[in-house]
């Protein structure tokens, strides 16, 4: 059964790009453009996940992110939203929003930050261990190694690596790590990025004849056993 997506927009334009483009991808979804109502669907219908919006007529989306948790509805909410400052962004995840993705944005990473959310949500115990191939990452212990061969990791390389893995054979777009491994929205087109992943290539790759960790053109990363 297709998961059910409850999209939260006053924007109808932007609601309805957000919605044929999940019903493209299979996903089977409600559409409603005010926060009174999303409240309402919310609590009387099962959703597996909202895409909710700030700015709402009626009832702002924090306002409505804050009463569904204190009627301990724990489904899934990214925020997508124009306010994508910082601030705005704690704000959020304090509210009780699991995700928070800015506009304008690419639909590729909307998608595939929905996409962890419903799989963090159909796991109910906490994962210890993270592997691709003979890479292997012990998440209590912070040990990370190939082919039986410990790999001395720096903390933000451990982070990266940790992403990457948690998104094994998908592409992790370089918005994603900069908002994952450092809290802020840098400039993309940052050479930070570039600096980290390339010593942690060398850590991780070098020696070994198959490669893990692999770079998509324009778009970000993706840690696979195949190319």
């Amino acid at each position: 059964m297709p998961y059910r997506i409850l999209v939260v927009d006053d924007d109808p334009n932007g609601a309805e790009f957000v919605t044929k483009g999940l019903r493209q991808a299979g996903y089977t979804v409600e559409q409603v453009g005010n926060g009174p109502d999303a409240l309402h669907m919310a609590i009387s219908e099962p959703f597996d996940a909202i895409v909710l919006d700030r700015n709402l007529p009626g009832l702002d989306g924090l306002s409505v992110l804050r009463a569904l948790r204190a009627a301990h509805k724990d489904i899934p909410v990214l925020i997508l939203s124009a306010l994508a400052h910082a601030d705005e962004r704690v704000n959020g995840l304090r509210a009780g929003a699991n995700d928070y993705l800015g506009k304008p944005f690419s639909f590729l990473e909307f998608e595939l930050r929905l996409e962890n959310l419903l799989k963090s949500k159909g796991n109910g115990t906490a994962e210890t261990s993270l592997t691709c191939a003979d890479l292997e990452m012990d998440l209590l212990s912070r040990r990370v190694s190939r082919g039986g061969k410990v790999i001395d990791l720096l903390q933000r390389e451990f982070q990266i690596l940790e992403q990457l893995l948690r998104h094994k054979n998908k592409i992790v777009t370089r918005t994603m790590l900069l908002e994952q491994v450092w809290d802020y929205r840098y400039d993309p087109h940052t050479s930070l990025i570039d600096t980290h992943i390339s010593r942690l290539r060398k850590k991780v790759d070098d020696g070994h004849p198959v490669p893990l960790l692999h770079t998509v053109r324009s778009v970000g990363y993706r840690l696979a056993d195949t190319p």
